[in-house]
């Protein structure tokens, strides 16, 4: 396991729950540590809603937005090319949270770079990868893939002469992984799966499906922006080659977004983006690249953004990722066993809590999800209707779209029990 593993220590109560509404600090091994409340997200004080929309993107502590405040009126220049003071201070606060995310990750600093998004990351390496491919190469990507770990495959696929496949999923909506075995060959190159659905919520075996790809040679790329903030996660242990994953879904700023990759693999592929800070040496003749990780960020980065991400790691290692998960897992099980009390609706996803983690997608009879959504909204209730940029799982679904509620740390009973509430009301207005 990797160092964050240090963080996991756990401080349950006699219930095995995180508790949300204690202020009381406990001691831990490692330091001083409270669980993570509704008071500690300024919007969530400033704005009574119940905020069940994290899967598209989490709202920030107070540590996160008064620490990038407290960086640009205090610390913030260009980084890495100042030898100034200031600039000097800048970078070290930047590259300390390079650092906090390897640590997070299980990772190496050189293996982690900096990216806007999680879709940015998976583009990058995406084109990276497929330089060294041969036509009729095969790829395979799972049907309840974003689009973002979906689309890049497809379209160099189809520039490159590729073969791309789709890996099923079962009716209980796990992944197939008879398929995913029966799929694999000796030409497959890549297995792009997301570590947990946007839609479903499914928490896939990563490691298994690792094992198999290593075991013909393939390069595994998981888009962890679903699981990452919500289950603790440990790169080596998973043994993945890629893992990509968004600043704006754990509770730090957008704009700033994580690829990890193997050293090994970093360091014989080539970049695709050129300029700025990941620069080497430049003659007329060639050009030449700066060593790892900063040979795949070229540019200014997004500086005060990176600062902020290294604070939301903080705030989730001052909670225990175990921690959060259990707290995640009573909050679900409580969702899950009060929408049953609704007739007509019927919920996405595994039945087994410990296969699903953040997101409860489902459909009512007869009520379309827009529907749906503008009755919560007008409930104080913020869910997501929609795709939710996942057609093609959709569409193995026979359906063109679906209702999203998805949670966080900082969701509590009281926010599911006014869900509910709401929910009643759409389908006696529908229906």
């Amino acid at each position: 396991m990797g160092d964050h593993d240090l963080y996991d220590n756990t401080y349950y109560n006699t219930t095995g729950l995180m508790p949300m509404t204690t202020p009381d600090t406990i001691d831990t091994n490692d330091g001083t540590r409270r669980p993570a409340r509704k008071e500690d997200f300024p919007l969530l004080v400033n704005i009574p809603i119940a905020y069940l929309d994290s899967a598209a993107s989490t709202q920030k502590p107070a540590t996160v937005i008064d620490g990038m405040k407290r960086f640009y009126e205090t610390s913030y220049a260009n980084v890495h090319r100042g030898i100034y003071d200031l600039a000097q201070q800048a970078t070290a606060q930047y590259e300390d949270a390079r650092g906090k995310m390897a640590r997070f990750l299980g990772a190496s600093t050189t293996e982690i770079v900096f990216t806007r998004s999680t879709t940015a990351g998976i583009n990058m390496i995406a084109r990276s990868i497929v330089r060294g491919l041969q036509p009729g190469d095969e790829m395979l990507v799972t049907a309840m893939e974003h689009h973002s770990n979906f689309v890049p495959w497809q379209q160099l696929a189809m520039q490159h002469g590729l073969v791309f496949k789709v890996v099923n999923i079962t009716p209980d909506d796990t992944l197939d992984m008879d398929d995913l075995r029966a799929k694999i060959t000796a030409k497959t190159k890549v297995i792009a799966v997301a570590h947990v659905s946007n839609v479903l919520g499914t928490i896939n075996p990563i490691a298994e499906i690792t094992r198999l790809a290593h075991e013909r040679g393939a390069i595994v790329v998981v888009d962890g922006a679903q699981a990452v903030g919500h289950i603790p996660v440990d790169v080596k242990a998973l043994d993945v080659d890629v893992y990509a994953c968004s600043g704006h879904k754990m509770y730090g700023p957008e704009g700033i977004g994580v690829l990890y990759a193997k050293h090994d693999l970093l360091a014989r592929l080539e970049p695709s983006e050129w300029g700025g800070e990941m620069v080497g040496e430049v003659t007329i003749e060639k050009s030449t690249w700066n060593e790892l990780p900063y040979k795949f960020e070229p540019g200014t980065p997004d500086i005060t953004q990176g600062v902020g991400l290294g604070i939301a790691v903080d705030y989730l290692v001052g909670i225990g990722m175990t921690v959060v998960r259990a707290h995640e897992e009573e909050i679900m099980m409580y969702a899950l066993s009060r929408i049953k009390e609704i007739s007509g609706i019927h919920v996405l996803g595994p039945a087994d809590i410990a296969l699903r983690s953040g997101a409860i997608a489902f459909v009512m009879d007869g009520v379309h999800p827009h529907d749906i959504a503008q009755v919560l909204s007008d409930a104080g209730v913020a869910v997501r209707a929609g795709s939710h940029c996942a057609h093609p799982l959709h569409c193995a679904k026979g359906l063109s779209a679906s209702t999203r509620a998805s949670i966080g740390i900082y969701t509590t009973r009281d926010d599911i029990d006014r869900f509910i509430a709401a929910l009643r009301k759409a389908a006696e207005l529908f229906r």
